[in-house]
């Protein structure tokens, strides 16, 4: 009888460093890595996507494109190479038109990438639809991602919110909307419109061991392409989980290597490894080159420590290939086996968590857990309330979650939804607080979530509550014939060059504006310097001075009298709407900031005139501080 094989997705250079380390891997670190995994036979290697295009941009100055590119040319072919993009939305926060769509895969694909896991934070079939057959077209590899979330549970003040309409039930017992079926018939959805790999993503990592093992199995029943598995650790379900996964039939399964997993990522492949062996399964991989990787990623993390919350308390080595285990872990690999197949989940759990716990992995996240929200969401929450001095308010932002998801459509919580939900219960729980009715403070996001731009919501919103948020009770969505791709601008201070300089660095500022705009202008300045620092001066063409921006005047410089606008919480200013002299009226955009990774307007409360401006375009700015005074 032949083996059976298991597929591996490495996740360790970009969801593994992301969930991590915040993104934060230097291509000279990933550089140091490359050789030993050309050996190592991943089936898959993720690279690229998710926050990595932002991030190298924005904190590592760093091209997204030379990181595929380097990768790619390393790897010689021996691996997939995957990415994860959401979509309609691809790397940014809004939807986009079908030639920037088409234009982003064409310059991937032929720069290295084989993959494209593509999925959607509602999971609203018609904003995958066009990238996976565009993907299909281009000569790669679309991967349907279906998102894994829960009901919400049972309210406890069941009379706030208009989730009792939405249902036409008691709010103690809603329609349960998130069953197996309703992922079967995601992912069967996704195969008919051409995806070659199905992946169930549990980004919060809250799919428990009874849950993979009948969406695993039922996904395997109704699919012909092969099944993916991808979860998280945070919550203390990930290791039992993909066990249950493999052994209900899944064909690939995402891990990190040890330095990079447990915790808020996925489970490490050493573990899974032991697993397997135990089962008969072979393990599609090369284990003496992951454990080459394993012993240079150690000096990988601790380039991470600034970024790193366990850098004091990291997991003990392990080599599953020469190492001995201790007689009672051995047993509890062997426990957990038994408890699987018996469908024990409560002792599947506990041997989990003892072997967890024995290699001094992260302890299980009880508050993500009874929550039953990403982890990254509950941080995004506490550091809100903590800019708006308002951390007393936690708890009651937490319990209004599944009111907020109700009313918005039941949205799964994952990026940017989950982001938009959280600031939401942040705004009701502020709300309450200052004696005001639900809703009476909503950001663009909600407002934009609520009216439909995001897509169709799985449950379908209450014509009232649309009203209530939008002022119009039709579901709208959002026209992508109204994009306009952003300015490429001549830079007369750096010899007339253009900003961006060819299609790729066109399309980086096309997704990412804002980020990209910095990032590009860095690198003609350092081309331009490098230009004419070769050159003797008499020779070297005088620039154009740099437009100096407006110095923002300051407070002291003259008593502030009239009214002002202040800034709700910490953030960057991205763009100032108004000046001097200009008057406005109430609910004209004065200015955007970013925070919260989003992007929100500041809108004038009353009519005026605007005497002074305190701020300047990228300026960070903190909780209270003074934006705009007003005659």
């Amino acid at each position: 009888m032949e083996t059976k094989k298991l597929k591996i997705r490495d996740l360790t250079l970009r969801d593994g460093q992301q969930s991590l380390f915040a993104t934060r891997l230097s291509q000279a670190e990933i550089d140091k890595l490359l050789p030993y995994y050309e050996n190592a036979g991943f089936y898959i290697m993720e690279v690229w996507g998710g926050a990595v295009p932002d991030s190298v941009m924005r904190y590592l100055k760093e091209s997204p494109w030379d990181r595929l590119r380097t990768i790619s040319k390393a790897m010689k072919g021996k691996s997939l190479l995957s990415a994860l993009s959401r979509g309609r939305n691809l790397f940014g926060y809004v939807p986009y038109p079908d030639y920037v769509l088409r234009g982003f895969y064409e310059e991937a694909i032929k720069n290295g990438l084989n993959v494209m896991r593509i999925f959607d934070a509602l999971n609203d079939i018609d904003n995958v639809k066009e990238s996976i057959k565009m993907i299909n077209e281009l000569g790669g590899i679309a991967d349907g991602a279906v998102c894994y979330t829960v009901d919400p549970k049972a309210p406890e003040q069941p009379k706030q919110g208009f989730f009792g309409r939405l249902f036409g039930k008691k709010a103690e017992e809603p329609e349960k909307i998130f069953t197996d079926e309703y992922f079967v018939t995601k992912a069967v959805e996704m195969e008919r419109l051409g995806a070659k790999i199905i992946t169930l993503k549990d980004m919060a990592g809250l799919v428990t061991p009874s849950r993979a093992a009948s969406i695993i199995s039922k996904l395997k029943a109704n699919l012909r392409v092969p099944v993916d598995f991808h979860t998280h650790c945070t919550p203390g379900y990930g290791l039992a989980s993909s066990l249950m996964a493999i052994l209900n039939g899944v064909d690939i399964l995402d891990t990190n290597i040890w330095w990079f997993g447990g915790g808020s990522a996925a489970p490490a492949i050493e573990l899974i490894y032991v697993f397997a062996k135990k089962l008969g399964i072979e393990i599609d991989v090369n284990m003496e080159a992951v454990g080459e990787i394993r012993d240079h990623l150690l000096d990988a993390r601790r380039s991470l420590a600034a970024f790193d919350l366990h850098k004091d308390k990291m997991p003990r080595n392990f080599d599953p290939l020469h190492d001995t285990l201790p007689a009672a872990v051995d047993a509890n690999f062997d426990r957990a086996i038994r408890a699987a197949r018996a469908g024990d989940e409560a002792e599947l759990l506990d041997a989990c968590h003892a072997i967890e716990d024995y290699f001094g992995f992260p302890k299980p996240n009880e508050l993500v857990k009874n929550a039953e929200v990403p982890g990254g969401m509950y941080s995004n929450m506490v550091a809100q309330l903590k800019a708006l001095n308002a951390s007393d308010l936690l708890n009651d932002a937490m319990a209004l979650i599944p009111m907020v998801r109700r009313d918005a459509g039941l949205v799964p919580l994952v990026t940017p939804t989950s982001q938009i939900v959280g600031a939401q219960a942040v705004n009701v729980a502020i709300d309450r607080k200052k004696g005001n009715p639900d809703y009476s403070n909503c950001s663009n996001q909600f407002i934009s979530l609520v009216k439909g731009e995001y897509g169709h919501t799985p449950v379908a919103i209450t014509p009232e509550f649309r009203e209530k948020i939008t002022g119009s009770p039709v579901e709208k969505a959002y026209d992508v014939s109204t994009y306009k791709a952003p300015e490429n601008p001549t830079l007369p201070e750096l010899g007339g060059c253009k900003l961006a300089k060819n299609t790729e660095e066109e399309l980086l500022l096309a997704l990412l504006p804002t980020v990209a705009n910095g990032f590009l202008k860095g690198l003609r300045t350092a081309e331009y310097e490098k230009d004419h620092a070769a050159k003797p001066a008499a020779e070297a063409p005088k620039a154009a001075e740099a437009p100096k921006a407006a110095e923002a005047p300051k407070a002291a410089e003259e008593p502030v009298t009239g009214p002002t606008m202040k800034a709700p919480m910490g953030g960057r200013v991205v763009e100032i709407k108004v000046k001097p002299g200009q008057k406005v009226s109430k609910g004209n955009v004065l200015l955007v900031y970013e925070a919260m990774k989003m992007e929100n307007d500041i809108n004038a409360e009353f009519d005026g005139t605007v005497k002074r401006v305190f701020v300047t375009p990228e300026q960070v700015v903190n909780t209270d501080q003074l934006l705009i005074e007003f005659e």
